[in-house]
Parts: C-alpha cells; sequence; structure tokens
C-alpha cells in the first residue's frame, strides 16, 4: 500500500443542520486528505453514531459517493435505523466530488474528455480512504458502498474488479448503458463464482432508457449465479432518477440487513435467545456482534415494567458486567435496585453513573444527578 501524506486536518467544520440560542446540533465533520494516487486533496464528511463518543463499541462503515448531494438524507436514515435496531449503528464516510465523470468512469470515451478514472479512484478508495477511516475511527471489518447513477455504475464496476475490498453494494439506478454497456460486458467476464456473503441492492426508477440494460445484467446474474451473493433488483415504479435515492438507501440497508431486528419472540424467550439472535448474525455478516448495551437495557425495563424486580435486577447486571465503562447501565441497575427498595445499592450504582457521565459530557447527566441526590435524600 502506497504510502500516505495525510494531511489529517479535521476541519473542526461541522455541518450545522439547527442553531437555535447558543446551542447548535452537527451531524457530521469535514475531513480533508490528500491522495498520492490521484495527486489532490480529497475532502468527506463523516458522520458517527450518538453513542460512538459515550463508549468503545467498534462500528460497520457506509462510503457514500456524491457525498455533497447526499450525506445529509443518508445519515439520517442511516441514524433512524441504526437507533431503532433495524440495522446496526453505523459510520457514513460520504465522498465529495471533484471530477465525478473521471472517478466513476471505467474507460475513456471521447464525449467524455476526462472519463476513464475509476481504477485509480478505487486505490483511493481501498488504498488510501478506508486505511485512513479504520486508523482513525472504531471500525468493523464490514464496509457498505452507495452510489447513484455513474456511482451506481462505480459500484457494479468495484463488485466485479475489487471484490475483496466491500461487503455490500447499493446501486442506485447505475448508468451501465456507459461505453456501450461496458459493465454489462465486464460482468459476463469477471464475475466470480463464489462470493464470501456479498449482497448487491440495485433499483431503478420510472427511467425506460436504464430497462434494457439493467435486465441484462440482472440475467447475467442469474446465468453465473454465483454462490454467496445475494442479488437484489427492484423497480421503483413511483421513482424517477431524482427522487429515487432516498428511497433506495433506506430500503437498501434494510434488505442487507434484514436478519437483524429482534422479533417479539425472541425478547419474550430472553437474554439467552437474544445473545443466540446476535450469535447468528456474526456468522453472517463476518465479524462478532455483541449484543447491544440498549438491547439489554430494553429488556431489563420490559422485567422492571412488569414489575419482575428479580428479573430486572439479573438483566441490569449483565450489563453492568458487559459495558462497565457506560453511565447508563448503573443508572438503570440503580432504578431496579431503588423500585426493590435497596437504597444504598441504588444510591451506589447512581454515585458510579455520575463519576462517568461528568467526564463524558453524557447528556444524561443532569438526569443521573437527581436520581443520586433523590437516594441521598432518602
Amino acid at each position: 500500500m502506497k504510502k500516505l501524506i495525510l494531511i489529517a486536518a479535521v476541519l473542526m467544520c461541522s455541518i450545522v443542520i439547527v442553531n437555535a440560542g447558543e446551542k447548535k446540533y452537527s451531524i457530521g465533520e469535514e475531513v480533508t486528505i490528500h491522495s498520492e494516487l490521484l495527486d489532490e486533496d480529497r475532502s468527506v464528511i463523516i458522520y458517527t453514531p450518538e453513542t460512538y463518543d459515550l463508549g468503545v463499541q467498534e462500528y460497520p462503515v457506509m462510503y457514500l459517493l456524491d457525498g455533497e448531494a447526499h450525506f445529509h438524507h443518508a445519515s439520517g436514515i442511516v441514524q433512524f435505523l441504526g437507533g431503532n435496531g433495524i440495522i446496526p449503528e453505523m459510520i457514513v464516510v460520504a465522498v465529495l466530488n471533484v471530477d465525478r465523470t473521471r472517478d466513476f468512469s471505467p474507460t475513456h470515451v471521447e464525449k467524455r474528455p476526462t472519463s476513464g478514472g475509476a481504477e485509480k479512484f478505487m486505490g483511493f478508495l481501498a488504498d488510501e480512504l478506508m486505511p485512513f477511516v479504520d486508523k482513525n475511527f472504531r471500525t468493523l471489518t464490514y464496509d457498505v458502498l452507495v452510489g447513484h447513477s455513474l456511482g451506481g455504475e462505480f459500484a457494479a464496476y468495484a463488485m466485479l474488479n475489487r471484490p475483496d475490498i466491500f461487503n455490500s453494494y447499493i446501486a442506485i439506478s447505475p448508468h451501465m448503458m456507459y461505453d456501450d454497456d461496458f459493465i454489462v460486458r465486464q460482468a459476463g467476464l469477471k464475475l466470480k463464482p463464489e462470493y464470501d456473503g456479498v449482497q448487491f441492492y440495485m433499483t431503478v426508477g420510472d427511467e425506460p432508457d436504464y430497462f434494457k440494460t439493467l435486465a441484462e445484467f440482472e440475467q447475467v446474474i442469474e446465468n453465473k449465479s454465483p454462490a454467496g451473493l445475494d442479488f437484489t433488483y427492484v423497480k421503483m415504479e413511483n421513482e424517477n432518477h431524482a427522487s429515487i435515492p432516498h428511497l433506495s438507501i433506506y430500503l437498501g440497508l434494510e434488505s442487507i440487513y434484514k436478519d437483524w431486528k429482534l422479533s417479539d419472540e425472541t425478547f419474550r424467550k430472553g437474554l439467552v435467545s437474544i445473545d443466540h439472535h446476535y450469535e447468528k448474525l456474526s456468522n453472517k455478516y463476518g465479524y462478532e456482534v455483541a449484543t447491544p448495551e440498549f438491547t439489554i437495557n430494553f429488556l431489563g425495563y420490559r422485567y422492571l415494567n412488569k414489575k419482575q424486580i428479580i428479573e430486572a435486577i439479573e438483566v441490569f447486571t449483565v450489563n453492568v458486567e458487559r459495558f462497565p465503562e457506560s453511565a447508563n447501565v448503573y443508572d438503570s441497575l440503580g432504578e431496579a435496585y431503588e423500585n426493590d427498595d435497596q437504597i444504598a445499592e441504588a444510591e451506589k450504582n447512581y454515585q458510579k453513573a455520575v463519576e462517568l457521565a461528568k467526564p463524558q459530557k453524557h447528556p444524561n447527566l443532569a438526569i443521573y444527578e437527581k436520581n443520586l441526590k433523590r437516594m441521598q435524600d432518602k
């Protein structure tokens, strides 16, 4: 891997979405690195989940092309789905464009003077940007590539030419007509006989000019039937080329993580059943998927709300054992002890929650302090 001169200017320029008085809400930070392969500076906007600064867990990463156009709505989708346990919480890396025709096109055509730079851009992603993200953020070895139009064609190019780099793809209205259906022809030659659990989710809107080429690409996939490749092609007839990205990202992530969400039946069976669910996910996605803190907490409160205090204390205690650096797990255990009139134990755990929350500037610090004072007053 070529040596990077990383001008890691983690620019203190947050993407501000609300400014109410003195309080600002930001959803990302812009980072600039220098690419030796492209011989230019490249900027990305990076979103990290709300839980990122409150723990030490690692996250899968979504790499988003045409970042300036899609970062805002795509990061919102990731936040909503991840926050509701429909997909894992994820880091989003939105790659801003310099010359999208150059970077996303696999061959040079005369009418597009700068075209044909997909190989170099793929090198930038694989050998420069992704190592930078992995070094500076807590990432897992699971990466999703999302591209629209020419970016969607690039997603197919990446799967065919560097299949070891990304685990899943969302190709939105991919412009595979480029250079006389080059990617379709390449698919017939370069599709591997086997893939390691790769998912490729492709969409198109009410775009008749795309139908023939995408149907041919689908046919190549079906004829080759590569083992381990989960291919999905969805026509969204009520969408057009401009409106289709949002819905495609939402449904594409749901498709990639279709087994992620816990069922009510699994919850009813308790923590052993829940842990087994995440063991199965670990086998499917190829990395250890630990039962999340908030999932265990939710189970504990189910018990607490049903007045099953002993079961709630047991579950919250497990959460403390698994996530000892989290302020929230101690606060929840304290609440269970308080409901059992074990005031000393409640105070001890509320105190621990406050101690951990203060240096973190935890958003719930005031609540933890209020709970602790209530016990001290008793």
